[in-house]
Parts: structure tokens; sequence; C-alpha cells
């Protein structure tokens, strides 16, 4: 969802006040852009089922791993139209059990809004893919989707779920297509901040969308869950403004709404450049804080928009709900995050609770935002694994 929280703490002087300026203007630490045409898709080629891939080749695969395949599917967009989706896929070494290799798929984290943020593109991709040496050590597939709209021409729906969840599946089934990677149809969705809001939609939605997988849990490490009460939470600090810039910008693209219905006209100039930053290096954190510096002296927001149509039907619809019955369900959170607050996903948590769910629900002390990236890790591997060896789950419901 959102990165460090030390961004918090980083020190504008005069001299990269300067430099913020010359971000606005578009001149220098320009973003590259290396999408390739194998992220396009013509017309054609989006003829087929949701699910089914379009092309796949080859990549070097991370160490652990047999194989691993940047892949181009296709999914179905925010009004239902055939789209083309990216991601990869690391399949692990040696023989597949009877049955294929159980899935984990993959929701990442941030990285941007704009189409060359997709992780696929970046070089480090397997370094932020929570937990995969073990999971390939343990014979696991991982595939992990860019989501719509990184890599692959279009906007990207930030948190709105639907949109994610069917992405994050389709890669699975993609998966499944291939010959040379027999998977099974047993899938834990798994993912870290806006990538814990995919993983909880994905596996809200799979018994209807996907009725061929079987969802054997979900996973999610600081997952936003009441989107509402982020929002006004947050967007009093710099990380804060970024997550509701991103969130807004993207909605009002994908849903056809005028941007100034939301935010203040005084500071909508800068929102193509917020859009188009990337949140993967420190450098792209750096031109984050240096283009809050020009509009921190204003409100990001023109108006309430929790409470605000159609704003307020959005944030409420793109918020998880309850996850399927039999369905065992894995939370962490850090309880110094101040990005995802630790009281609303543990609300999350009692809700599940009350509606009889298996949840087993870690809070990891002193751990912020950015630690929750790997802080849980351990506990989620095992916890996955569990699963996928037929356990039966664990609760914490009762404690609550």
């Amino acid at each position: 969802m959102l990165f460090s929280d030390r961004i918090e703490r980083v020190c504008i002087g005069s001299a990269l006040r300067a430099l913020a300026t010359l971000l606005v203007l578009g001149l220098g630490l320009a973003a590259a852009k290396a999408q390739d045409a194998f992220y396009a898709a013509s017309p054609t080629e989006l003829v087929g089922k949701p699910g089914t891939l379009i092309r796949a080749t080859p990549i070097v695969p991370p160490s652990g791993a047999a194989a691993a395949y940047r892949i181009l599917y296709r999914s179905v967009g925010v009004r239902r139209e055939p789209i083309a989706v990216s991601g990869i896929i690391i399949v692990p070494q040696g023989l597949p059990p009877v049955g294929g290799w159980p899935v984990v798929a993959w929701a990442h984290p941030t990285t941007g809004v704009a189409q060359h943020c997709a992780p696929s593109l970046d070089p480090a991709r397997y370094d932020h893919i929570a937990g995969l040496a073990d999971f390939l050590a343990r014979g696991y597939v991982v595939a992990a989707s860019d989501y719509p709209g990184l890599g692959t021409p279009g906007f990207h729906p930030y948190l709105v779920g639907d949109s994610q969840g069917r992405a994050v599946l389709d890669a699975v089934r993609a998966a499944m297509t291939m010959p040379q990677v027999p998977a099974s149809p047993r899938v834990v969705p798994w993912g870290y901040s806006q990538g814990g809001h995919a993983a909880l939609f994905a596996g809200q939605i799979a018994k209807s969308y996907a009725p061929t997988l079987q969802i054997v849990g979900i996973a999610a490490s600081a997952p936003p869950t009441e989107l509402g009460s982020l929002i006004r939470a947050d967007v009093g600090s710099i990380v804060g403004r970024v997550l509701s810039a991103y969130a807004l910008w993207s909605w009002s693209n994908v849903y056809g709404l005028p941007i100034t219905s939301a935010i203040d006209k005084r500071v909508v100039l800068i929102m193509p450049r917020i859009a188009d930053t990337c949140t993967k290096s420190a450098h792209d954190k750096l031109r984050l804080v240096l283009a809050d510096q020009l509009f921190q002296q204003n409100s990001l927001l023109s108006r309430d928009v929790t409470t605000t149509q159609p704003w307020r039907d959005l944030i409420e619809g793109n918020t998880p709900g309850i996850t399927p019955p039999g369905v065992p369900v894995f939370l962490a959170q850090g309880a110094s995050d101040k990005i995802v607050r630790p009281l609303i996903t543990e609300l999350y948590s009692d809700v599940l609770c009350s509606r009889r769910r298996a949840v087993r629900f870690i809070m990891i002390p002193g751990a912020n935002h950015e630690a929750m990236g790997k802080a849980a890790t351990r506990q989620a591997v095992a916890w996955i694994a569990d699963r996928f060896n037929g356990l039966p789950p664990p609760s914490d419901c009762e404690a609550q």
C-alpha cells in the first residue's frame, strides 16, 4: 500500500526545495519507462477466457527456483471489459507432487500507480516477494500479479478490491495453463499492505469468480481494511497524502470522476507528477517528498470524501468484507504502524471472529509499516505450509 515510515523523517533543505521546482516542471529526475511490446495486447489477443495465457517468456530465475517466467494473461477490468495483466511465475526445483505444486498467489505492496511501476519491470523483482526462498524450498509455485495498469496500458485501479482480486486469481489460473508449470488448484493468496487488501479480496471473490480454484487460506500483513478510517487518519502526513493522492487520482480516472470533486484545486497541478512516481527506491521516495513540499501548506482534500458521494460509496465498496466460511485467515499487524493503524486491523479481526471465521491474529510489538514487509514472514510461511498440509487452522478468536 505504502512505503517507508522513515520518509516522515526526511529533512528538506533549501537546495532540495529548488529541486522540487524542477520536479514540477518535469526537468530531471525523470522516471524510466522501460515497457516493451511484451506488455501490449492487441484486441485479438484479448479474446478468450479470463485467466488464460496470452504469452510467456523465460526470465532469469531466483536462487532455489527451477525456472521463472514473465507472463501476460487475460483478466477483467473495472467495467467487466477484457484486459491484459502482466506478472511473473516462479517454479520450484524437483518433481511436482501428484496433482501439481500448491500455489502461493503473491500480492505486492504499493509500487505506484504508473505503468512503469510494475514489479515485473524491476531488476530486483524477487527481493520484494516476502517468503519467496521458503516457498520454493517447500515446493510451492509463486504467482505474482503486477495488477492492471502496472506494466500494461491503462490506469491502475489502486485499492479497487475486485479488480486487484481478479488479477491475483487470474495469474494463478494462467499459470495452471502452462505445461511447464504443473500447478495445483490449491491456493493461498498472500500479500502485504496494498497486497494484503488484494489478497483479502481475492479470497473473498474466488468462489464466484474462479470456482475451479481451492482457496485453502488467506494471509495478509498490514492490510488496509477500513479505507475511510485510514484516509481520515493518514491524510495529515506526507505518507498519508501520497496514499490519498494515489487512491483518489486512480479512482478519478478509473471511475471517470472529476479530480476537483475530491482534491483541492490548488494542488491538482502536482497530482500528475505524484501519480507518475514509483515507490520502489530511495530516489523515488525523495521525489515524492520533494513534490509534497509544494502542497503541504494546503489541504489535499477539497472535502471529506468519506462522507461525500460518490466517493463514500467507492470507499465502502472497496473495503474488504467478510471472508468465505471455512477459509481460515492469517492477519499480521505492527503495533507501531502509523499508516495502517493497529486498531483498525484488530477491529477487522474481531469482525471475522464474530462471523465464526478461524483467524490467526499476530500483533508485532514495535513494528512500523515498513517493518511489516518482513516481520511477519516467518509466521506467515509456517501458517501457509500448514494449510497446504491439511492441518486444522488455529484461531485466536477466543483469546480476543
